[in-house]
């Protein structure tokens, strides 16, 4: 990756943990789950909105580093709007991303801003701070379970 764009990603992500957007609480009757990543102390609340099974809005409330909250940020913007199966899709397209798994440019390149997260893979443990929004947006979007979700 050149330095120019490593810089660009760099400064997506800090003006996301900086300035989180769709950092709120949704009323019902929004669906929400918990999240937990024991391993550095992120915790978050993801609220999504569906209607006739569309992604209508999507907001979250939390601490943890920026890499948690920039991720969970940039999660609110990509998937409102979209399809709960679209939704779905792009939160295992990110995965495969944040753990260097994703094969091809053009898959890289269809997932616009949420490539600013693409180093993560680097580092193993910061793979579960990027990925920690994601997997609770997944479990709202199914009808959360009881318990909070986990990175472990």
């Amino acid at each position: 990756m050149s330095r120019d764009l490593n810089e660009l990603y760099q400064s997506v992500i800090l003006d996301h943990n900086k300035t989180p957007r769709n950092f709120h609480e949704l009323p019902p009757p929004a669906s929400h789950a918990d999240g937990h990543n024991p391993l550095c102390g992120d915790r978050l609340t993801v609220w999504v909105d569906v209607e006739d099974d569309t992604v209508k809005d999507v907001a979250f409330l939390g601490n943890g580093c920026a890499i948690s909250k920039a991720s969970a940020s940039l999660m609110t913007a990509a998937v409102k709007g979209k399809s709960r199966a679209d939704a779905m899709a792009l939160a295992d397209e990110f995965q495969k991303l944040v753990t260097g798994k994703l094969e091809g440019a053009a898959e890289r390149k269809a997932l616009g801003k949420l490539q600013a997260l693409a180093g993560v893979s680097e580092y193993p443990v910061r793979v579960k701070c990027a990925s920690l929004a994601w997997h609770t947006l997944k479990a709202a979007l199914a009808g959360a379970p009881a318990e909070p979700i986990t990175t472990e």
